[in-house]
């Protein structure tokens, strides 16, 4: 079986989020904030972790997390670059 690699993660979050950006962007903001946070404070403190004591936690897993970090961001900018606008705060 082939394995998925980092970039791939990327782009298909990348599309779940985009995707959810275009539907409904007051529940795609928050949930871009927290999934990209918990993603990030995770990778944080595994890294932190893995400097103070090495582990067998591939670097594929730090790449998978970067990217799980990353992709809420990239949608987000996608988004708004495609001339997209928060509809939610308008009264």
């Amino acid at each position: 079986m082939r394995q998925i690699r980092a970039i791939e993660v990327l782009l298909i979050e990348v599309i779940f989020y985009l995707g959810l950006w275009l539907l409904n962007d007051y529940v795609a903001m928050y949930l871009s904030l927290i999934f990209g946070s918990i993603c990030l404070f995770i990778l944080l403190f595994t890294g932190i972790a893995e400097l103070l004591e090495r582990s067998k936690v591939s670097r594929k897993y730090f790449w998978f997390m970067a990217m799980s970090a990353l992709a809420p961001v990239v949608a987000a900018v996608i988004f708004f670059l495609l001339g997209g606008e928060m509809t939610w705060n308008k009264l």
